[in-house]
């Protein structure tokens, strides 16, 4: 369901929905700026800022200028937050349509996790193109932790992120699910990455305010556990279970996590395409 904002009311809003005149530069206006940069440094304010503190002032104030120059070129806010969200977007690497591109297989053989049976050698495996869309959609709401509140705001059909969910919806119609269960399949997957990365993005802008590394923080935690009686069991449990999962960083043992976790996400959508085609 399309999300709403401030702009419109219950009335669904977007800034690739709103057609602006030319711009027509006046003799006041700073030389050198345009919209390309204002975006830009849009993002680079709400990567090091967080998107709390950032304000059209603040952002006037980075680029030098006036907050009414950055507005000669956005209607409001929310627009310019829109278009910050779909630059970003740009950063998704997409799978290779025809199946021998970086995130696609080779198509040469069947592999660790093979290929849906009975394709050519030109076949692309939907589940290696899954797996990578998953995997850059966790780089991208990792790496920009403001971007997961803004995609809960705006309804995103800017062009970026037009083609990330055109790339999703194409390699889960390969993955032989019906076509009423495609919706539910993107939601198994990408609604497990949105929260899995917002949690982990969460986490690590706490360890950066406290002024810790990621490892540093969770030492101070358990630290500050142990020996504390109520805390105990909890403790012992999560000590048996890191220990058995393995890895000397809290990002190893998060990769491990995020690895089994979308492979228990594809293998539960191969024992439904497995249930349609047995029907």
């Amino acid at each position: 369901m399309a999300a709403t904002d401030g702009r419109a009311g219950k009335r669904p809003h977007s800034v690739w929905l709103t057609e602006r005149p030319p711009l027509k530069r006046k003799a006041d206006q700073p030389a050198g700026l345009d919209l390309d940069k204002i975006v830009a440094a849009t993002v680079r304010l709400l990567d090091a800022e967080g998107l709390a503190k950032f304000s059209m002032r603040r952002l006037a104030a980075e680029l030098g200028v006036t907050a009414m120059s950055v507005y000669w070129y956005v209607d409001t806010k929310d627009d310019l937050l829109e278009l910050a969200l779909d630059s970003v977007m740009a950063e998704v690497r997409l799978p290779d349509e025809s199946g021998t591109g970086e995130h696609g297989t080779d198509g040469g053989g069947t592999g660790e996790h093979g290929t849906d049976g009975g394709g050519t050698g030109e076949a692309r495996d939907w589940r290696d193109h899954l797996r990578a869309l998953a995997h850059e959609y966790r780089a991208l709401l990792t790496g920009h932790p403001w971007v997961a509140r803004l995609m809960g705001t705006y309804i995103n059909i800017g062009p970026h992120s037009l083609a990330f969910s055109n790339a999703s919806v194409g390699v889960m119609r390969e993955s032989g699910l019906s076509m009423e269960q495609i919706t539910g399949g993107l939601s198994a997957v990408f609604q497990f990455v949105y929260g899995f990365a917002t949690v982990e993005g969460l986490f690590n802008a706490r360890c950066a305010e406290a002024g810790m590394s990621v490892d540093e923080y969770h030492q101070q935690v358990m630290s500050a556990v142990r020996g504390r009686p109520e805390f105990a069991e909890t403790v012992e449990n999560a000590t048996q279970v890191m220990e058995a999962r393995g890895g000397r960083t809290v990002e190893e043992m998060r990769d491990r996590d995020f690895t089994f976790a979308l492979d228990l996400q594809i293998a539960g959508i191969e024992a439904m395409r497995s249930r349609v085609a047995g029907r």
